[in-house]
């Protein structure tokens, strides 16, 4: 038996997957809390000890492959041109690359803005602006100021190749780790975002994961090879795509509710469905992620109340304690975002958590779906879509403790849906629910490195 150990490094507990690579099957699955303020290994090694306990004969394992998102995971800066187009270019790549973005900048910084990035807890910064042949006076203000308030960090410069060798000039003066690649947005609202990609990757395994304390694990498990939300979405464009013989499902949206963030990652072209609609901004990846570092049902419990009041709250809570005050709410959402590894004791407190995952998932369904508006003009109506049409979207997949621990998973996603209050938006109409009980979207998108195929076959048995 041939056992390859895929491993998931998270911000609350460490996962582990073991795959009989021969027998093409999942032996079993483990978890145990993630111990990265002490030895990381230590939540390594008792995930590891429940494994191998219930799955005694399991046999040797070959190789291990690891993802994480401990410590925070990767957190960068993106700076660009025009807030709309190079910035948001910028943004794209690191959010694609599975980085959660802290802070995005656009135009000439400011000596406020420089201040608030030595302040920053960043990891890359992601410097962008300007078309190829375009302006390249904005990011050479910018590079001189990065350069200047020498703070650190690794810069990735992702804009006008006309600007690069003076660039290269500036950062070589500076003594600051730097990166120079292929512009994010060559063309006006035409995204090139894989190189800048390849880099983030490259800083995150050689250089993030070692200043965040888990690079000693490397010792005993070998290379982690991407951050978590990047191994997601490798996931889902497997699943989406199909490999070789095995189709696969179409266009398609992974939605991950987490104790901090909700991400949203959808596969597809999403162009619009109708002829008289006109695209509008920038270029949709194909493979697209969103982060939303207020939604969340244990660390950002509390910034919900920010979001939806009490009374809105209510909407969402079926099921619950009707009687519940605006007082018993808020202590609630307290008390999670306070004890971020609470479980629900009792019936009511699982319909609160299934509340507050249908505020996750309605909220960042609504920042993440394209939207079309309508323009009256002297010929008549115009439509503009920006963003994706989703509304022919085939499977909605949901991960996240919420979902695969509550009875409700599907009333949740159900949220994803199109409401006919927010009819401008372009939800999905009418999708397939699918939910990753055994948590092994991670662990595919890791195999997948290695046995594309067998990710795929695993993925399409084990989505429920």
């Amino acid at each position: 038996m041939s056992v390859h150990l895929l491993v998931d490094f998270g911000s609350t507990y460490t996962k582990l997957t073991a795959v009989d690579t021969e027998k093409e099957v999942i032996v079993g699955t483990s978890r145990a809390m993630t111990t990265v303020r002490t030895d990381v290994l230590e939540g390594f090694d008792m995930a590891l000890e429940k494994l191998q306990k219930a799955h005694p004969d399991m046999g040797e394992i070959t190789t291990i492959s690891a993802c994480s998102s401990a410590a925070g995971g990767l957190k960068m800066a993106a700076i660009g041109l025009v807030e709309e187009l190079t910035a948001e270019a910028a943004k794209r790549a690191c959010l694609g690359a599975g980085a959660l973005v802290n802070h995005v900048f656009s135009h000439h910084l400011s000596k406020k803005e420089i201040k608030t990035l030595k302040q920053a807890d960043v990891d890359i910064i992601l410097l962008a602006g300007g078309t190829d042949g375009g302006n390249k006076e904005c990011i050479l203000h910018n590079a001189k100021k990065l350069a200047e308030a020498k703070l650190g960090i690794p810069i990735i410069v992702a804009g006008n190749k006309d600007a690069a060798d003076e660039i290269d000039e500036l950062f070589e003066k500076s003594e600051e780790e730097y990166y120079i690649v292929d512009n994010v947005m060559p063309k006006l609202k035409k995204l090139n975002v894989a190189p800048a990609k390849d880099v983030i990757r490259r800083i995150f395994i050689t250089k993030i994961i070692e200043g965040k304390g888990i690079k000693k694990a490397e010792e005993k498990i070998g290379e982690i090879i991407m951050p978590t939300p990047e191994a997601v979405l490798q996931a889902a464009e497997l699943l989406s795509k199909g490999h070789e013989e095995v189709e696969g499902y179409g266009d398609m949206m992974v939605i991950d509710i987490g104790g901090a963030t909700t991400d949203v990652h959808t596969i597809g072209e999403g162009s619009p469905k109708r002829t008289e609609v006109i695209l509008k901004g920038l270029q949709e990846p194909f493979a697209k992620r969103t982060v939303e570092g207020d939604l969340g049902v244990r660390y950002s419990a509390n910034a919900l109340l920010s979001l939806v009041k009490p009374y809105e709250f209510k909407k969402y809570y079926e099921n619950g304690d009707e009687e519940a005050t605006d007082e018993d709410i808020e202590e609630a959402m307290q008390r999670r975002h306070d004890n971020v590894d609470y479980l629900p004791e009792n019936d009511q407190e699982k319909a609160f958590d299934k509340a507050l995952a249908r505020i996750c998932c309605d909220y960042s369904m609504s920042r993440h779906v394209g939207t079309v508006e309508v323009v009256y003009t002297p010929l008549g109506n115009m439509y503009y879509q920006t963003g994706k049409d989703l509304t022919e979207i085939q499977y909605v997949v949901g991960t996240g403790g919420v979902l695969i621990n509550n009875a409700g998973a599907k009333q949740i996603l159900k949220e994803v849906l199109h409401k006919s209050h927010k009819k401008l938006e372009l939800r999905p109409k009418d999708s397939e629910f699918l939910i990753d009980e055994l948590y092994i979207l991670s662990a595919m998108g890791l195999l997948g490195q290695k046995h594309p195929r067998l990710a795929l076959k695993l993925l399409k048995r084990h989505l429920k």
